[in-house]
């Protein structure tokens, strides 16, 4: 199974993808979308929603996983935020894939064994999980994070529908 991992935002979204065979997850590609803060809104959305699609097609995922949106104290910038995700997940349905949502603590959790971890601790075991995947940008490890996560809950849910 290959999973796509996206860790959302507006200037910035992360990307990771894997392969799952059995319990082995071996690295495929990661990287972070970079979108021009100066350009309208709907550009912005539209370019994350473009790159995905991108993705999709280079990369022929099974299924993908999103992270969750926090809502933060500011409600304009979770709203932004959301949108941004927004678009990420339509560009993966419409790329016929099955999207999975998960929140940052069960990320966390399933990744590190704490869904209290930080970042840091987040991005050390990304790096252990998958060793090949060489120094990571911060939203590329998230959107690693994210993939794992993926692997572990749809493999549980596949086992027990078994």
């Amino acid at each position: 199974m290959r999973i796509l991992g996206i860790d959302p935002g507006l200037r910035n979204t992360g990307w990771g993808v894997i392969e799952q065979a059995g319990s082995r997850l071996s690295h495929i590609a990661n990287g972070v979308i970079r979108i021009d803060p100066n350009l309208s809104l709907a550009a912005r959305l539209g370019g994350i929603h473009r790159e995905i699609s991108d993705l999709a097609n280079a990369y022929w995922p099974t299924c993908a996983g999103v992270e969750e949106t926090l809502v933060n104290a500011n409600p304009r910038s979770a709203l932004k935020l959301g949108q941004a995700r927004g678009a990420a997940m339509a560009a993966l349905h419409s790329a016929g894939l099955a999207v999975h949502e998960y929140s940052p603590r069960t990320i966390k959790l399933a990744v590190v064994g704490t869904g209290g971890a930080d970042k840091t601790q987040v991005a050390f075991m990304v790096s252990r999980l998958l060793p090949t995947a060489g120094k990571l940008a911060s939203d590329a490890s998230d959107a690693l994070a994210c993939a794992i996560c993926t692997a572990h809950h749809v493999t549980t849910r596949t086992r027990g529908a078994a």
